[in-house]
């Protein structure tokens, strides 16, 4: 059969059509059988973490997955609810990273794990923009104040799914102690109401950054990822400072436990994450290879360019961790010298915190409510 050349040249579009197509096609069988199949090949990586780690740890888990063809599969929600996850809906994942470290011995020990590591810190600011009210008036002195005005939008994360959520009511707390006003507690916790409570702390990033919210109480990683503006909050209330732990242990407040109708009771206690992998990972050989790697000085420097400040030595407890996992964080220990269960110190963040400028004062006259 003789084709004339117009007929040749359609029918050959075609057929390099068809070709692309399929190739598309392979690629995309190729994609879906590895996440179908991941857990049986290995090529398939699956991490369950709090919200603050959204960012840092996606950068941590592409940077590894990249040059080894793994597919990652990633849920963020608040800690507690990551917690339960496992412990009610038996979902297990190869990872779990959390933004307390104090939920591993709470809720998923020894049922779930034996051991974790803590390997990054942080704290709690107050995150803004420049369309916030008063923002040229905030500062690290008068922030009480100012949350406290008339039509003032604060926003908070849930206290029984989110540790930045009892984190903030243990932070009001400490303000009311350390500005020796004991009214403050009630009235902060006012101003941010219930409607203006999110899951998550990272649910709020948009709010804020939309304008429908005035300021958010957040983490200062998740303020600097996302490009925010924060007030930095005394030492003395942020959380931050080992030397003030027995200090922030008088402020305390109680969450939804292991069941519904069961509560633990919360301590303040200086921020510390942890990660561990479950005791029945799908993916265990994998998952050993990653979290030796993300707590290596390759691994440290991939979240700290994501605005986390991890532990330069990250610290193991509990019993039964791979052999990988054991060694990384005993030679980060004898490297430094620092003992096996290292002491976190309030040097400044790895990564440059923004500067402080001063804004300009608020008014003399200052409004009633915030006396």
């Amino acid at each position: 059969m003789v084709i004339g050349c117009r007929s040749a040249r359609a029918l050959l579009g075609v057929v390099l059509l068809l070709a692309a197509c399929s190739g598309r096609d392979a690629r995309r069988t190729v994609a879906s059988s590895a996440a179908s199949h991941g857990r049986d090949a290995g090529t398939t990586l699956v991490v369950f973490n709090a919200g603050s780690l959204a960012r840092p740890l996606r950068a941590a888990l592409d940077s590894f997955a990249a040059p080894r063809g793994i597919t990652i599969e990633q849920e963020n929600a608040g800690s507690l609810e990551t917690a339960r996850k496992l412990t009610d809906l038996h979902k297990i994942p190869d990872i779990v990273a959390l933004a307390d470290y104090e939920v591993f011995p709470e809720l998923l020990m020894p049922g779930q794990l034996t051991w974790y590591v803590q390997f990054a810190r942080n704290r709690m600011v107050i995150a803004y923009t420049d369309k916030s009210r008063f923002a040229n008036e905030i500062t690290s002195d008068n922030w009480w104040r100012i949350l406290q005005r008339p039509g003032v939008q604060v926003g908070r994360s849930d206290p029984n799914l989110d540790p930045n959520g009892y984190r903030t009511l243990l932070t009001m707390q400490l303000a009311a102690r350390y500005y020796k006003r004991p009214q403050l507690y009630e009235r902060l916790l006012a101003a941010a109401p219930p409607r203006n409570v999110r899951p998550k702390e990272v649910d709020l990033v948009g709010l804020v950054q939309a304008g429908e919210l005035d300021y958010i109480w957040s983490y200062e990683s998740v303020a600097q990822g996302a490009n925010l503006k924060f007030v930095t909050l005394p030492e003395q209330i942020d959380m931050s400072t080992p030397a003030d732990s027995a200090s922030y242990a008088q402020a305390t407040t109680r969450v939804q436990g292991k069941s519904v109708g069961d509560t633990i009771v919360v301590h303040g206690q200086p921020i510390v994450y942890g990660v561990s992998i479950p005791t029945h990972a799908p993916h265990r050989a994998l998952a050993e290879q990653f979290l030796a790697w993300m707590l290596s000085r390759d691994g440290q420097r991939v979240l700290r360019e994501a605005k986390l400040d991890a532990l330069e030595h990250p610290v193991l407890v509990g019993t039964g961790a791979p052999a990988a996992i054991t060694a990384v964080t005993a030679a980060a220990a004898v490297s430094s010298g620092a003992p096996s269960r290292a002491t976190l110190s309030r040097a400044a963040p790895s990564q440059a915190a923004p500067s402080r400028t001063a804004p300009s004062q608020p008014s003399k006259t200052t409004p009633a409510s915030e006396r």
